[in-house]
């Protein structure tokens, strides 16, 4: 999985720290850094800090070549 945060769009509300600390951290104040290729093992947080972002300011995308995620009942 890729992700992309839009900085600029970004307002450093950490609500995705919260959720993904070993995808998102703050560096001091507001300073937002990321793994931009986590383990797809951390999909399901990334995905919840996605949408706990209050800006919106988070994008996931499926890398090229990734196996598919299965669903089950």
């Amino acid at each position: 999985m890729r992700i992309v945060v839009d900085l600029n769009r970004c307002q450093g509300y950490a609500q995705c720290v919260f959720l993904a600390h070993e995808v998102f951290r703050l560096s001091g104040e507001e300073t937002l850094t990321y793994d931009p290729n986590p383990d797809d093992a951390r999909r399901l947080q990334v995905e919840r800090a996605a949408a706990a972002c209050p800006v919106q300011a988070i994008l996931i995308d499926r890398l090229e070549g990734a196996q598919p995620r299965s669903v089950t009942s």
